[in-house]
Order: structure tokens, then C-alpha cells, then sequence
């Protein structure tokens, strides 16, 4: 099977964490030949060094610009003559290319575009129209949960036997696995004076996390809690604006730290010593934030917001998205009370551990194997 793994190159998002763990867990499985191409043609030596052990790269280079034209109004050419015959094409971002003869696999990660459209950018608004013309063509979807499955049945029209939902895994290992919730990081993370604890925030700065709703939230709670901060770390998204107006009108706006975007090793140091992580999304298709927390013995504050539930279950405490005041009382409980968060922290764990990149592995493989039989 040959496998887009264009979003492992360039910044490492969502979408590239699980492009990243999926083929970690295909190429450890000795009944699949995997393959790993990149739709790129000056990036595609980037490639070969980031792909795990197990995964081939095997392409000829591919002009981005004219084939995503040419598979947008036409039916080819067929991306076998790229990267060579392959029963199953998974494409890893929404878009699967047209092929010759091999079975096609696409994953839709969310359906913030038909949801909530005033939420993306133009780039984005494409992707329905792109996967609806692969269903009709026959492709197979996947998703990362439950939620996202059933969305595609109702608003793309997909058939329910050809979209499964497999779950993403997390890597608790790369995120400090067995550190106790707000233990000391390895190199303190730096924070304003008189600041001893702070509310983490990890995502994209983009509407749909509504950080400026959290920033606001977070000016409740810091005003009689002055040894709080609130850290976001993220890179600017389309729509950062609103967020940075938000925090210099925040009346506690010197404890509000922003990262960007920083590396993995960061983010331990940062996740590892943080009171709790806040989720605050208006929508989301899984959610790789709360589940790396709860890795961790992180108490976890989140929305409703789409998947989020069916991740989280009952370790977390979780508020209506856009409901501000919830969404305080809820970090606020979690501040003032050591035993819940001992408590969250504990069933974080559990339900983390239920999340495997190998689970994810496994059902893929059996949907690879099931499109393949199909074709």
C-alpha cells in the first residue's frame, strides 16, 4: 500500500502526528508492504529521513500545483504512475489521489468546513467537494472517531460500510509517561514573577480554538489567583488577530504567555509542569491535546466540542464550548481542589493507555485489507 505522507514535512500538526504514528505502526506490521510518498517535487528528498522503519519511499517527483489541478477536474492521472502499483492509496489529509487500479483510502479528520465554514480559510472550504467526489468514486473513508464517522453517513452521504472509524494513538513514552501532574520539568519553564502554576493551552492559534474565549475565561479566574498564568502554545493560524486583541485587553495580560509554535522536547517540559491543560475548541474530530495530557497525569479541562467525549470519557471535566463562565468555574475547580486533579490525573492515565498506535495499525490493516478486496 502506498501511503500520502506529505504532512510529515514542514511543521508538525494534528494531522502529522498521526500521518507519524500510523506509518510507525503499518511499517512494524509484517504482513503490509508500505510505502511512503510526498505529492511535492522539490520536498521530496525531504522525505526518506523522516519516514520510520519499516516504510519504504518509492516515488517519482510529482509537481504539486498541476496535479492538484489535474485531480480536482479530472478523473487521473493515475498516481500509480508516480509511485509505482499498489493495491490501497491512502491519502492522509482529506484528498486521496485518482488511481489506475489500486483501492482508495481517504481520512477526514473533522467536518469543520460544513460545520462551521466561517471558521476556515479558502484553501479549506475545497475539501468537501473533494471528498464527496471520491465517495461517489468508490473510496473509502477514514476517521478518527466514532463522531466523525457518522457525520461523513449524514452530510456526505457515504456508505456506512465503507467509512470506518480507528482511533489515533498517542505516544505517552515522548511525553514524560509516569511524571506526576505538575511535577517539576527538567528545565523549569520560564513565567512571570510571582507565577508558581499555569493553565496550559495547546493547539493552533485558530478560530475554531477559541482562544480569545479562553482568554477571558482565564481573566476570571486569574483575578484572585495571582500566582496563575495561562500559557498557549501554538503556532498563529489564519484568524490570530482576534486572539492577540483578546490578550491585550485581558486586564491580567502580563500572565498570559505565548509560545508559538515549539518542538516536541518543549512541550514535554511545558505539559509535564502544568496545573492542567484547557481544551476550549468549538469543534474538534478527535483531539490529540487532551489525550497526550491525560498520557501524563494531566488534569484536563475541555469542551464538548464534537469527538471530544468520546476521547476523554469520564476523565476529564468538560463544559459547553462558548459557555465562558463554565468554562472558568471549571478551571477554577480544578486549581482549588488537589484531589480532583489527583483524581483526574488518575483516570487519565487509564483511558489514555486504551489508545495505541498500535490499535490504530491493526485497523487500518483491516481496512486496507477490506478495500482491497472490494476494488
Amino acid at each position: 500500500m502506498a501511503v500520502d505522507a506529505t504532512p510529515l514535512l514542514g511543521t508538525r500538526t494534528g494531522v502529522g502526528r498521526f500521518c507519524d504514528g500510523a506509518l510507525r505502526a503499518l511499517g512494524s506490521r509484517p504482513e503490509l508492504d508500505v510505502t511512503a510518498f510526498a505529492v511535492t517535487w522539490r520536498r521530496r528528498r525531504w522525505l526518506t529521513p523522516l519516514v520510520p522503519a519499516g516504510v519504504r519511499v518509492h516515488q517519482r517527483a510529482m509537481p504539486a500545483r498541476p496535479l492538484h489541478l489535474a485531480w480536482a477536474h479530472f478523473p487521473g492521472p493515475g498516481v500509480e504512475l508516480f509511485v509505482g502499483a499498489a493495491d490501497v492509496v491512502h491519502g492522509t489529509n482529506f484528498v486521496v489521489p485518482p488511481t489506475r487500479r489500486a483501492a482508495r483510502v481517504v481520512t477526514v479528520h473533522d467536518l469543520t468546513v460544513i460545520r462551521f465554514p466561517e471558521l476556515c480559510d479558502a484553501a479549506s472550504l475545497a475539501f468537501p467537494r473533494l471528498v464527496r467526489r471520491a465517495v461517489a468514486e468508490g473510496a473509502w473513508v477514514h476517521t478518527p472517531s466514532q463522531f466523525v464517522a457518522q457525520e461523513v453517513v449524514e452530510m456526505l452521504g457515504a456508505d456506512p460500510e465503507r467509512v470506518r472509524a480507528v482511533h489515533h494513538g498517542v505516544d505517552a513514552p515522548a511525553f514524560g509517561a509516569g511524571s506526576p501532574a505538575g511535577a517539576p520539568a527538567a528545565a523549569p519553564p520560564p513565567l512571570p514573577p510571582g507565577v508558581t502554576r499555569y493553565v496550559l493551552a495547546v493547539g493552533t492559534v485558530e478560530p475554531r480554538k477559541d482562544y480569545p474565549g479562553l482568554v477571558r475565561a482565564f481573566a476570571r479566574v486569574a483575578a484572585s489567583r495571582p500566582d496563575v498564568a495561562l500559557v498557549v502554545a501554538g503556532a498563529d493560524g489564519w484568524g490570530a488577530d482576534a486572539f492577540h486583541a483578546a490578550v491585550r485587553s485581558c486586564p491580567v495580560r502580563q500572565r498570559v504567555v505565548q509560545l508559538g509554535y515549539v518542538s516536541d522536547d518543549t512541550l514535554h517540559r511545558w505539559l509535564a509542569a502544568a496545573a492542567m491543560l484547557v481544551f476550549p475548541s468549538l469543534y474538534e474530530g478527535f483531539g490529540f491535546p487532551p489525550l497526550e495530557a491525560m498520557a501524563v497525569g494531566v488534569p484536563v479541562v475541555a469542551t464538548t466540542a464534537g469527538a471530544v467525549p468520546e476521547i476523554v470519557g469520564d476523565a476529564a471535566v468538560l463544559v459547553e464550548p462558548g459557555d465562558g463562565d463554565a468554562l472558568a468555574e471549571a478551571m477554577a475547580s480544578v486549581l482549588d481542589d488537589p484531589q480532583l486533579g489527583t483524581s483526574l490525573g488518575e483516570k487519565g492515565r487509564c483511558r489514555a493507555g486504551q489508545f495505541t498506535w498500535a490499535a490504530c495499525g491493526a485497523g487500518l490493516g483491516v481496512l486496507y485489507a477490506d478495500a482491497a478486496r472490494a476494488r
